[in-house]
């Protein structure tokens, strides 16, 4: 007999990033863990588009693992609130995301991939934070509210959603709408063609190459991150930044930010709107046009109409 399906969540949920913190930070951790056995065993797709992982309808999931004549996959179920692992030759594991050290939390999952006979000997220290504190040592970040974790998928949702929407506009070179664990945001970033200078590099225990290697070609991005406002925020940069791109007349809810040198609209500013829809919508299309009318992209090239078969069926 079918589950029956669990009472309506609201669309846009309220989850300030005050009241979970310590297990967004836990979580952080545990999405890196899980993303370095997917970036162990997949080949290297440019701007490290493989070592992302993907909003699901119950969580985040790495999505198909190739692995020897095989493939896994593991996703963290904030429904159900598990780790999932499950291999093409029929095993299955897992266990209950509970309040756990991240040193369990690396523990129990080598554990279970090992007995679904995978090896991922993995490089078990983090990236892009600092300090990075190897994730066998790490009895700190021990926190996790399973409430708060599956809100913050709701959030993703959410983002993913209307990013994907956003995204199909653009016939250009653009990349899947993906969760980055590094800095533990959801993006997605069009291209105009055009390779760009040496990105700097500059992010705390993470090799200035990795950032020459995903910044390598002239791009606009844009997502979401539990970071930026009261409730997270969704965000825009273009990389180079083309000359008054932060002055540029956006006519969207949300401001450029000296501090993160960006444009940033508040998550809350979005919920709270009478069209939350709307409000995301233009801010992704005005920061977009900023990066591509002050770059002089060909938008008459990338750009294309999404409904242009819908006068056909079948």
């Amino acid at each position: 007999m079918a589950a029956e399906p669990r009472s309506a969540a609201p669309a846009w949920p309220d989850l300030r990033v005050a009241d979970w913190t310590d297990t967004r930070d836990t979580l952080h951790m545990w999405t890196q863990i899980v993303g370095k056995v997917r970036m162990l065993h997949s080949p290297l797709v440019n701007h490290w588009w493989q070592v992302t992982l993907y909003v699901s309808p119950r969580g985040l999931t790495t999505s198909s693992i190739p692995y020897g004549a095989g493939a896994f996959d593991i996703e963290f179920d904030f429904v159900g609130r598990r780790l999932e692992v499950r291999s093409s030759d029929g095993g299955t594991g897992g266990f209950a995301l509970r309040p756990m050290s991240v040193a369990d939390f690396f523990g129990e999952t080598m554990a279970v991939l090992g007995r679904l006979g995978v090896e991922a000997p993995i490089r078990p220290v983090p990236n892009e934070v600092d300090p990075a504190v190897p994730f066998p040592d790490d009895h700190a970040h021990a926190s996790y509210d399973g409430e708060a974790a599956e809100l913050f998928w709701r959030q993703l949702l959410q983002a993913n959603r209307l990013i994907g929407g956003f995204r199909s506009r653009f016939v250009g070179k653009v990349s899947p709408v993906q969760f980055f664990w590094g800095a533990m945001d959801l993006a997605c970033t069009r291209f105009s063609g055009r390779p760009a200078p040496p990105h700097p590099g500059g992010a705390p225990n993470c090799g200035d190459w990795v950032m020459v290697e995903g910044y390598s070609h002239e791009l606009s991005s844009c997502g979401f991150w539990p970071g930026g406002g009261a409730e997270g925020a969704f965000y825009a940069y273009a990389y180079p930044a083309p000359d008054g791109f932060s002055v540029y007349p956006v006519e969207a809810e949300g401001a450029f930010s000296t501090e993160f040198q960006q444009f940033v609209l508040p998550y809350e500013a979005a919920r709270t709107a009478d069209d939350p829809d709307r409000v995301v919508q233009e801010f992704l299309q005005g920061t977009y046009e900023a990066a591509a009318e002050l770059g002089k992209w060909d938008r008459a090239a990338l750009e294309v109409d999404p409904g242009r078969w819908g006068h056909c069926t079948g």
